[in-house]
């Protein structure tokens, strides 16, 4: 299997500042690739230029045979965009958003009417394609942007923040359509997302950090890296616990959001051992498998955080005021 996006010490400098700093990755045809990164990591930069937004300082991108910074139309025309902001125009029908979609890729009638009723199909939302795009649901105009990034064939489907601000079951109702359509048209889909649990459905996870990947690998490859069970427990005096669990157990204790953690093999054992003799005033104590977040925590330190969409970056950087794309250009 090919690798659809090819990057070598991949380098962006901002006024001297590494932004990206020797990256390389590819991202394999067909596949769900995750890329995760804190605010300030270097991930947007990659994919802005990956989507030809920015140009790289040094190194090579390849995406569908074309480079990034010299076949910057074909590129463009290879790739479906679904940013976290809405970029939807509400005043229009359902199918007058994809028509003018289709327009601007300069797609004839005679291909982008039948490929409109399947897309507005494949997405549930064929009933509603007369109905003003203001009357939809945040989950219905999800769908419809997703059906408008895929509308012109695109071989690489960029889904920044898809489901963001989405309740669980629709959330869970957009993967769906997102897995399916991967399936059916053999798109490769490049997501970030901040919701640990959503990045559990890509084939492998990257995860970029000061500019640099620090991790790579499929999600159960990544959670192996936390290296055990996670017990966390509530105290009195959380700085003493801290102090005593590596006194009398040589581990290493750290404070978080839930109280005090650690990590240790077999921690359903251990725990009878740690309670026989505990003195810093427990009040309670649990365990749990590793997750997408604890990995996230013991690569970067932090917690992984909010930050602003594609959108949001593209006006803010290079003052767009629109995110169509077609014919090679932003309108």
């Amino acid at each position: 299997m090919r690798d659809i996006i090819e990057v070598e010490h991949l380098v962006k400098q901002f006024n001297g500042l590494l932004a990206i700093n020797d990256v390389s990755f590819g991202v394999r045809e067909g596949e769900v690739f995750g890329f995760l990164g804190p605010n300030g990591a270097g991930k947007t930069t990659t994919i802005n230029i990956l989507c030809t937004l920015l140009k790289p300082t040094s190194g090579r991108a390849m995406l569908n045979g074309f480079d990034v910074s010299r076949d910057q139309e074909d590129v463009r025309m290879s790739i479906g965009l679904v940013f976290q902001d809405p970029s939807l125009d509400i005043k229009l029908s359902a199918m007058q958003n994809l028509e003018f979609h289709a327009g601007v890729y300069n797609m004839p009638r005679s291909l982008s009417r039948p490929r409109i009723e399947q897309m507005l199909k494949m997405v549930d939302l064929w009933d509603r394609r007369k109905d003003t795009v203001h009357t939809f649901s945040g989950g219905m105009r999800r769908r419809l942007e997703i059906a408008r990034g895929l509308l012109h064939h695109p071989r690489v489907l960029f889904l920044d923040e898809p489901t963001l601000g989405l309740d669980p079951q629709t959330r869970s109702y957009i993967w769906e359509h997102i897995l399916d359509i991967r399936k059916q048209e053999n798109v490769t889909v490049f997501l970030t997302t901040h919701y640990m649990d959503e990045a559990t459905v890509a084939d492998r996870i990257a995860v970029i950090d000061h500019g640099k990947i620090i991790a790579l690998d499929t999600p159960a490859g990544l959670k192996r890296m936390v290296g055990g069970d996670i017990i966390t427990l509530t105290t009195q005096a959380p700085d003493a616990a801290i102090e005593e669990i590596g006194l009398k157990h040589n581990i290493e204790a750290h404070r978080d959001a839930e109280g005090v953690s650690f990590e240790i093999e077999n921690g359903e054992e251990f725990i009878p051992t740690l309670l026989s003799d505990f003195k810093s005033g427990l009040q309670s104590i649990s365990l749990r498998r590793p997750t997408l977040d604890d990995v996230f925590m013991k690569l970067t330190g932090r917690e992984i955080r909010e930050e602003a969409g594609g959108v949001a970056v593209m006006k803010k950087h290079f003052g767009i005021h629109q995110t169509r794309m077609g014919g090679g250009r932003f309108h």
